[in-house]
């Protein structure tokens, strides 16, 4: 059945002898067929077709084959269509070929991650030399390597995504070529000559860190080549590690001339046209509570009692003044998607002139807010709320130790300090002790974990890492935003306005089931069916107490749970046991916080504020989060090698954090760094990774490696370019549990 309608229209006032109107009424009679009607024919034949069959099944004149061949050359390039060597049109799909993402391994092999979901296809180090880790292609199955995996043969690269690399510069033979930073780009990219007749020449030596610009990818025939662009300097320069991880993960670290010519053009200070429409509460005595660190402040708090209860005021800085929805700075803020925190350095969502200045809530000058103002019960249950725009004056900058040194150390020198603001601090503090006590009858999880900050000497090296201990202060201000974020999020549901959301879902089956078995073996239970809540994790939590295995049950249960995301659809957030939750708090720092914002003016005003699609917003701002996590992760990685290179043949005690095919980690005690023993340091045994029970286990000894063991391992190695720490085994700590049978 052809889709080509037969035209009955009579062009009765052009003269038909006229060649001009003949081709106009060929065109019209026989236009182009679609894209889904060649589709339609190839299906249907069931077989590649070579062009004059396929022109001849879909009735392509001898004027149309030019056009249709573009088409089909149109409908290749997005992967619609594909031809084999003898030059026949197909369907990929048809062909066992498959569409998907490349990801590199850093040993050289790869993989192929369909685009729809399935199996990964196993890419070859042969056929990775065709590609950069990133890009996209198309693959066809050609077998099973000797793992079972099903391997995959790239057929067409339809996308490369790598157009600047980060790297070190090497010279072999007179040969110089650039070995990526990141370890999953494992081709060594050639470096082009310097051009002639540039107006500036960079001189680069062996070893130096550069940012190339790729001027030809990867193919079977030809490695890649780059241009250098930018000389960063040598490896061990002060700050080097956090200039190669904002151009490894690609952060943005310059604000755009846009953004920056908005942000000259904003007032120094509040002004009085601003306090238009706001309510006046520069005389609440608001205080901020931040770390000793801390330079921008997104929230200030005020609790009073009022009668049995509470009225508790969490004001938060209101970019959404400053920051326009689709101006040069909002476009900027979007990029980043939030601050990014370096040890020593903060890359910021916005110019400091509003991240540090304009809209943080400095002491003693006046600032834009929006405000959530909540009537709170004794028990801890919020009453009613109400969200306005406000002008305020915060009135001291507090800290966390120095409020727990008054309330809870009861020290006389801060309390006397802090005389003015302790009524208020002590309401507060009564506060928090409600909604903690309404957190666990919720059945938030409360897991327990480490936090831990490096100490730097005068060069900007780690001096040492000690552990961060959180003190009720920091749990008072948090139970505070926790309660402003929950009543934003009820503010727009109730008011069936778009926004996003912070979403956090349980466990999926796959995991349950391995948690579940797990449990098993150690005499426990996870209660909830197929559908646990957050209660079920925190009364588990709480029947195993304290046993000496407590950090290897909370491990895997924490494991088994995913990763919470922004999203438009509420499906409420299972670590805290929310039913509903977003982000409203840190407008400075995060980007959803700042379209919360919007949407609640939006809201109040009986308007909508649509930004465009929340779901491609969402995913974006997700992405931007594990970006920084990432960025982040590395520099500590790199920053802790540095600091242990030099205590190689060192004897240290530790705990197995991660058991992996390879080997297992060990997390040092009182160092707090991770390093690796390799499976083949694990003894003169054949050791196989047991998923089940997250240990390595002998072939012939039975010997067992599980998680949280207790060890004792020498420094080998510290392999500062790959970011790598090294240990063997020495003689063993006796393990702190053994699960019970």
């Amino acid at each position: 059945m052809s889709n080509k309608p037969n035209s009955t229209h009579k062009l009765s006032k052009i003269r038909r002898a006229d060649p001009q109107f003949e081709r106009e009424k060929a065109q019209y009679d026989h236009p182009l067929p679609s894209r889904e009607y060649v589709l339609e024919t190839l299906a249907a034949q069931g077989a590649p077709l070579e062009f004059g069959r396929l022109v001849e099944l879909l009735d392509v004149q001898p004027f149309e084959q030019e056009p249709f061949q573009r088409r089909l050359g149109a409908m290749a390039r997005d992967a619609q269509l594909m031809q084999n060597r003898r030059g026949d049109w197909l369907i990929p799909d048809k062909a066992d070929l498959v569409r998907g993402r490349i990801v590199g391994h850093p040993d050289g092999f790869g993989f192929l991650v369909p685009e729809e979901g399935g199996v990964d296809l196993f890419l070859s180090a042969k056929e990775m030399d065709k590609v950069l880790h990133g890009d996209r292609a198309i693959a066809r199955v050609i077998g099973i390597d000797r793992k079972g995996r099903p391997e995959g043969k790239i057929v067409e690269v339809t996308e490369h995504v790598n157009k600047h690399v980060v790297g070190r510069v090497v010279e072999e033979h007179g040969v110089r070529f650039v070995v990526a930073e990141n370890k999953r780009i494992s081709q060594d990219i050639l470096l082009a000559p310097p051009e002639k007749g540039a107006k500036k020449s960079l001189k680069v030596q062996s070893g130096q860190v550069v940012m190339i610009e790729l001027i030809e990818q990867p193919s079977k025939h030809s490695q890649p080549i780059g241009r250098l662009i930018e000389v960063l300097g040598n490896y061990a320069d002060p700050g080097m590690e956090i200039e190669i991880a904002l151009r490894k993960h690609e952060l943005p670290y310059e604000f755009s001339g846009e953004a920056l010519g908005e942000t000259r053009k904003l007032p120094d200070a509040v002004r009085k046209t601003d306090w238009k429409g706001r309510e006046d509460i520069t005389a609440l005595p608001l205080v901020t509570i931040d770390s000793e660190t801390a330079r921008d402040f997104d929230d200030a708090v005020f609790c009073e009692r009022k009668g049995k209860g509470f009225r508790l005021v969490v004001a938060i800085a209101d970019v959404s003044h400053y920051v326009t929805a689709g101006g040069a700075l909002d476009a900027d803020a979007y990029a980043r998607g939030n601050s990014v925190y370096f040890p020593r350095r903060v890359i910021p969502m916005l110019p400091e002139k509003l991240s540090n200045g304009l809209c943080s809530l400095n002491p003693q000058v006046e600032r834009l807010c929006m405000v959530c103002d909540m009537e709170i019960a004794g028990s801890g249950a919020i009453r009613r709320y109400r969200f306005y725009p406000a002008v305020m004056f915060s009135h001291a900058r507090l800290t966390y130790t120095e409020v727990a040194a008054a309330l809870y150390d009861k020290d006389p020198k801060t309390r006397e300090r802090l005389a003015p603001q302790l009524p208020h601090l002590e309401a507060l503090d009564l506060l928090y002790r409600q909604l903690a006590k309404e957190r666990v009858k919720r059945g938030a999880i409360d897991f327990e974990t480490v936090e831990t900050r490096m100490i730097f000497d005068d060069h900007g090296k780690i001096e040492r890492i000690e552990p961060y201990e959180r003190n009720d202060a920091h749990r008072l201000i948090e139970e505070c935003m926790l309660a402003a974020n929950v009543c934003a999020s009820e503010f727009l549901r109730e008011r069936e306005h778009p926004s996003l959301y912070r979403v956090h879902e349980g466990p999926t089956p796959e995991r349950l089931l391995k948690l579940r078995d797990f449990l098993v073996t150690f005499g426990f239970q996870l209660g909830g069916g197929d559908e646990p809540k957050a209660q079920d994790y925190a009364r588990l939590l709480e029947k195993i107490g304290q046993r000496p295995d407590r950090q290897l049950l909370q491990t895997v249960m924490l494991r088994s749970l995913r990763q919470a995301i922004y999203s438009p659809d509420n499906v409420g957030h299972f670590g805290l046991a929310y039913e509903s939750y977003t982000h409203f708090t840190s407008p400075i720092r995060r980007y959803p916080d700042l379209l919360v914002h919007r949407a609640i003016k939006s809201a109040l005003a009986a308007r909508r504020y649509e930004p465009g699609n929340w779901e491609e917003i969402g995913l974006h701002c997700s992405m931007t989060e594990r970006r920084a996590d990432d960025a982040t992760r590395d520099v500590e990685a790199w920053l802790k090698c540095f600091y242990m290179k030099d205590r190689v043949g060192e004897i240290f005690e530790g705990s197995i954090s991660s058991v992996v095919p390879f080997g297992i980690f060990v997390a040092l005690d009182g160092v707090f760094v991770e390093g690796l023993v390799h499976v083949s340091e694990l003894g003169q045994d054949y050791f196989h990774f047991d998923e089940k029970s997250h240990a390595m286990v002998g072939e012939r000894s039975g010997r067992r490696f599980r998680l949280s063991d207790r060890v004792r391992v020498q420094l080998t190695r510290v392999d500062m370019e790959a970011n790598k720490i090294d240990f063997r085994l020495a003689d063993e700590v006796p393990a702190r549990g053994k699960p019970k049978h």
